[in-house]
């Protein structure tokens, strides 16, 4: 049996999580995205930070679980924010325009980021990006 393309890991408190991925995002492995988003909202979850750091490519399928996931998770009346995003999703979103849909979400003083050792990612934004990217970060589906 081969081995899983992608893992999830799922840090939560309270009504956060943050959500660390790790691999690659494509057609095969889009629904284990879909299904760890959707557990985070099922579990009462309003505010999710998805870290793709350690994502090495996301195609369209990716790109859709994720925008499907924040329509979901602002219908329930909380937030999805993507950050540090591998450079093929960075090309789609640009292509596509909808990088303001996933990426406009820094953590402010209201809402601190969870306990991970994840730095501020309005410090680390490129300085071609007018929009400041948020950390994602994967968690276990269970």
């Amino acid at each position: 049996m081969p081995l899983p393309q992608l893992t999830v890991h799922r840090h939560a408190r309270r009504h956060r999580a943050l959500i660390t991925l790790a691999g690659e995002i494509d057609l095969e492995s889009a629904p284990l995205v879909r299904a760890a988003l959707a557990r985070c909202l099922g579990d009462g979850i309003r505010i999710i930070d998805v870290d793709l750091t350690c994502v090495t490519f996301c195609d369209c399928s990716g790109l859709n679980a994720f925008l499907d996931a924040a329509q979901k998770t602002t219908e329930a009346g909380g937030t999805l924010g993507l950050h540090h995003p591998p450079p093929t999703l960075g090309r789609i979103l640009n292509l596509t325009g909808c990088g303001f849909l996933l990426l406009g979400l820094p953590f402010g003083p209201l809402s601190p980021p969870l306990a991970t050792g994840v730095p501020d990612p309005a410090a680390q934004a490129p300085p071609h990006r007018h929009v400041p990217l948020v950390p994602v970060l994967s968690g276990d589906v269970r």
